[in-house]
């Protein structure tokens, strides 16, 4: 009987099978280098990649149509870095018993252990991001020694050299490097270290014997650099110098020290938040991961909160593993089992990576939302270029009529480069704006918002540029009026190609302008040209319900031109992510035609649409929508159904049958847990809005984040708030509320202040 595991921990009594590695592989990552770690104990792999290992180039294609070039060729993908195997004799699993692997979420690290004739073995495994290394460690109690070899492949064609390294301890080094076609410098080297025994270099790799302990340091990377002016790569950067410098810079510490500091960096950002949403039962805590996903699924099973819990703590997790000092997270971060993976694991700007920066502000990690700060930042002097030249093109359906062009806008996927692919995406660029006036609004810091004002305006003059003038009758006084609407355009990812004044853009664009109005009054900046906009924004056609089908018209018409269960909510823009429509605030008619939408678009489809549903039901105060759409995301994926693979990746059914991971869900999910338990903008913050009765009976979460500049504690029993406790990060004032409760909070910038609601009982 394995040991009772800790609230958050994945476990497994099984090895997680190479062929397999996606949906079974336990992902470690340091922000910017990743592995997938999985095999056996006679045979562990770990297939590694950097952020920056991109195809592609800073070319821009268009094809017949005056679309963008979405091929590997030109547009580009993410792409493996290299294959690790590390194999040790003797230990197959004929010869193993008490196998067990775990992901410690608490610590930040993968443990796996087993038994061989009377000795315990252990591996830990783990990204240091303070080192820049991947670190194993192999050690064992009870006189056992490894023995076997090291391999390293590269993926691109490389060949792997050896070398013998002189030291006082046995040790060796394997490495390759090269260039891809598009003139990127890349590298890994890999490092041995024994405490006893031998470690030498042959032709094949590393060979190892009689080592009472062996330390393996992994690095690797590009000569990427987020400059355009530049070409995105500096010709001065050497990668193979670099990672064997780090390498041999992480040997100088004790395998101990390298976990200790790991740790203690790993835990400076996880600790920010601790969840309980209540208690599981022994039973439920006996079970291996896998196991207790299948039961939890079962028809009839009771809940399972502290599986509930992990699966939100495992997306925060994959935001410290993922989002650090580097390049922002893709559809699939930085864990991929091949060159060739779906949709290039880009950047898509119509959801996805919008949705993987939802949960950092949310779950107390506003420090991972830089790397989307600073990707927008590199790129949109090249997404500037290629919007003047390109975006008017004749051949392209969506260019703006008027002939004008100003400003940038983005395909609907986007590269590392500079460049775009697949469609013109026109309101791609408020969506991403939105993204970042949010980080702005859970994190007041001027000097951050004087950074992102310049793209906040420059979207506004494309918009200014592209919007049309109609004449309209005016539904309220039955007069004509002169309104501005989107041109030519598609509302993602559905319906006609060529329709005008889409809900989704007309959304977008009154959000862009507020936003840029704010952000313009704060900074003291460019006050005509912010009167002008809130002109333009007054004029704006603002979208009606139909009254055909009583939702929420997604075209300017009253017929819907789509599939009325469509992945996309682009339609609800205005409700979630932006707060234009407002429960507490727009006609009850508009959120009535909200809610028949949300009925419509139904309940099932693919983790991040399930997301995104349940973000809005919790937006709308329906705890039991919400919540199923929580557990149809963590229904296990079997037979390449959509679902939660064995290690709590999210799953995609492809058309042809086969699947994909997609990360998005596994960002999406917990933040549309998190919006249960608490939602918030600039001015008010709501507790409990959507409790659901699984979570009901006691629980309690710290460090949530909330707009206005605020951190709140926040405990409940019985479905009634026990405590709260907020602190400013920057907030002054804002009302707190609980059903009928209300209560104004004011707050000098780091205070803070502990609220007793009437009747509360601890």
């Amino acid at each position: 009987m394995p040991a009772v595991p800790a609230r958050h921990m994945l476990w497994y009594d099984t090895p997680a099978r190479e062929p397999n590695l996606l949906r079974e592989g336990m992902p470690v990552g340091n922000g910017r280098l990743g592995a997938l770690v999985g095999g056996d104990p006679a045979s562990t792999c770990l297939y590694l990649t950097d952020a920056s290992m991109w195809l592609g180039r800073h070319d821009v294609v268009l094809g017949d149509d005056g679309q963008l070039d979405y091929s590997t060729e030109h547009f580009g993908s993410l792409v493996m870095l290299a294959r690790l195997y590390l194999s040790v004799e003797g230990h197959d699993a004929a010869h193993v018993t008490d196998y067990r692997r775990e992901l410690d979420l608490d610590q930040g690290y993968l443990r796996v252990s087993y038994r061989k004739d009377g000795v315990r073995y252990a591996w830990d495994i783990f990204a240091s991001h303070p080192d820049d290394t991947i670190v194993i460690h192999l050690s064992q109690a009870g006189g056992g020694v490894y023995s076997g070899s090291l391999a390293l492949h590269g993926m691109h064609g490389d060949t792997s050299r050896t070398e013998d390294l002189r030291g006082s301890t046995p040790s060796a080094a394997t490495h390759f490097e090269g260039v891809l076609d598009n003139g990127l410098r890349y590298a890994t080297n890999v490092m041995a270290v024994a405490a006893s025994g031998t470690v030498a270099a042959d032709e094949q790799g590393l060979r190892f014997a009689n080592c009472s302990t062996l330390t393996v340091l992994v690095c690797g990377g590009t000569n990427y650099v987020p400059d355009l002016t530049t070409g995105y790569m500096d010709a001065s950067l050497d990668p193979l110098k670099l990672s064997t410098r780090k390498t041999r810079a992480a040997a100088q510490h004790s395998p101990a020290v390298l976990l200790h500091t790991h740790v203690a960096d790993y835990r400076s950002l996880f600790d920010t938040m601790r969840v309980d949403l209540g208690d599981s039962t022994t039973a439920q805590r006996g079970m291996d991961t896998w196991t207790r996903l299948q039961a939890r699924a079962a028809a009839g099973s009771p809940p399972d909160p502290e599986l509930e819990a992990t699966y939100l703590q495992y997306g925060r997790y994959l935001t410290i593993a993922g989002s650090r000092d580097s390049l922002p997270t893709g559809l699939q971060g930085l864990w991929i089992d091949s060159n060739v993976s779906p949709w290039m694991a880009d950047y898509h700007s119509d959801i996805n990576i919008q949705m993987n920066y939802w949960l950092p502000d949310r779950a107390g990690l506003p420090s991972c939302f830089d790397p989307f700060t600073n990707y927008c930042l590199s790129q949109v002097d090249a997404w500037t270029d290629v919007t003047r030249k390109h975006f008017n093109d004749p051949r392209n359906g969506y260019r703006n009529s008027s002939g004008k062009i100003a400003g940038w806008t983005i395909g609907i996927s986007t590269n590392i480069y500079g460049e775009g692919g697949w469609r013109w995406h026109p309101a791609g660029n408020a969506w991403l704006c939105n993204n970042l006036w949010q980080h702005y609004q859970y994190n007041p810091d001027r000097a951050y918002l004087a950074r992102i004002y310049p793209l906040m305006k420059g979207a506004c003059e494309f918009w200014e540029s592209r919007l049309l003038t109609v004449s309209m009758k005016d539904p309220a006084t039955g007069l004509m009026r002169d309104v501005l609407i989107d041109d030519a355009d598609w509302s993602p990812e559905q319906g006609p190609t060529d329709a005008k004044g889409i809900t989704y853009a007309q959304e977008w664009v009154w959000d862009l302008f507020e936003n840029y109005r704010q952000a313009s009054s704060v900074l003291g900046k460019d006050a005509d040209y912010a009167a002008a906009v809130s002109k333009l924004q007054a004029r704006l056609y603002l979208p009606q319900v139909s009254p055909k089908t009583g939702w929420l018209e997604e075209w300017m018409t009253p017929d819907d031109l789509g599939e009325p269960e469509h992945r996309h909510l682009s339609p609800l823009v205005g409700f979630f992510p932006g707060d234009h429509i407002r429960t507490d605030g727009s006609p009850p008619a508009l959120i009535a035609g909200v809610t028949k939408l949300l009925e419509a678009r139904g309940t099932g489809g693919y983790g991040w649409a399930c997301a995104w549903r349940a973000m809005c039901w919790a937006r709308l105060g329906d705890a039991a929508k919400a919540y199923q759409l929580v557990l149809t995301n963590l229904s296990p994926s079997k037979h390449r159904s959509n679902g939660t693979a064995q290690n709590l990746f999210d799953m995609y059914r492809l058309e042809d049958g086969t699947d994909a991971f997609q990360i998005d869900a596994n960002f999406g999910t917990p933040t549309a847990m998190l919006e249960m338990l608490m939602s918030s903008r600039p001015g008010l913050i709501v507790l409990l809005p959507a409790l659901p009765e699984a979570w009901a009976a006691s629980g309690s979460v710290t460090g949530l984040g909330a707009r206005g500049g605020f951190r709140v504690d926040l405990a409940w029993k019985r479905g009634r708030v026990t405590s709260v406790t907020v602190r400013s990060v920057g907030g002054e004032r804002t009302r707190l509320k609980f059903g009928g409760w209300e209560k104004a909070v004011v707050l000098r910038p780091g205070g803070t202040i502990k609220v007793s609601l009437p009747g509360a009982k601890p």
